[in-house]
């Protein structure tokens, strides 16, 4: 064990496996805003009963969570790279393409995967919401755009806190997934190092330190915001 920290530490992966993480976070905190986005829009149409666009926004969720995270990723990764890499050639632009990519499509797919499960999340904070708040808004003459804002959104944030961490830890787990493109994120970079070094169990062990790192310091982070949203008593 020894032996293996100090290849580690000599061998300059300190910083591989710290570059590697912030990419981690990277690919995480923007498929999780992204996620929130399409989340939000396919909630609202969902909660509104938006005929034909309802009905769409079932089947992807319905694909979405269907289908393993990995083969959402194999799908448009290695389904549009050809097409992609043709188009940049094209305009001289294939060095781009081969170092922008891979986080592009990683960043698309996992958010595809981060807004399905969003969309359900939104969805259920939306229909928790007591009608009778909405209608005594409404009866009071209130213009659409500030019961949204004054009445739904609070109340739906609340609601949908506690299950827009769950999404953000499952988020945050998926980008392991996306090694298998070739991205230089935390998981790849313990591949890589572990198959340098010969040395999986340490490589692979702090990786998952690592994740337990980001994960344990963002629960943190939540339950200190939701206890902010979470109403007072008394109040």
């Amino acid at each position: 064990m020894e032996f293996g920290l100090v290849q580690v530490w000599e061998g300059g992966w300190v910083g591989a496996i710290l570059r590697g993480a912030a990419v981690t976070i990277a690919v995480g905190v923007a498929s999780m805003i992204f996620g929130l986005i399409i989340g939000t829009i396919c909630g609202l149409i969902k909660w509104r009963a938006v005929f034909g666009l309802s009905q769409m926004v079932d089947l992807y969720t319905s694909v979405i969570r269907g289908v393993p995270e990995l083969l959402i990723i194999y799908l448009l990764f290695f389904g549009s790279v050809e097409f992609v890499t043709k188009i940049a050639t094209a305009f001289g632009f294939a060095e781009l393409a081969d170092a922008g990519y891979a986080f592009f499509i990683t960043v698309a797919a996992i958010s595809a995967i981060s807004g399905a499960y969003s969309t359900e999340v939104i969805r259920g904070a939306l229909a928790a919401i007591p009608k009778g708040h909405i209608e005594a808004a409404v009866a009071l003459g209130l213009p659409s755009r500030r019961i949204f804002a004054r009445i739904i959104a609070p109340q739906m944030l609340r609601i949908a806190f506690p299950g827009i961490n769950n999404v953000w830890q499952t988020t945050i787990k998926d980008t392991a997934l996306v090694s298998v493109v070739g991205l230089q994120e935390l998981m790849r970079t313990a591949f890589i190092g572990a198959g340098s070094t010969h040395n999986p169990l340490i490589f692979y062990s702090i990786a998952a330190l690592v994740y337990l790192m980001i994960t344990l310091t963002s629960q943190v982070g939540f339950n200190r915001v939701e206890t902010l949203l979470s109403p007072r008593k008394g109040a």
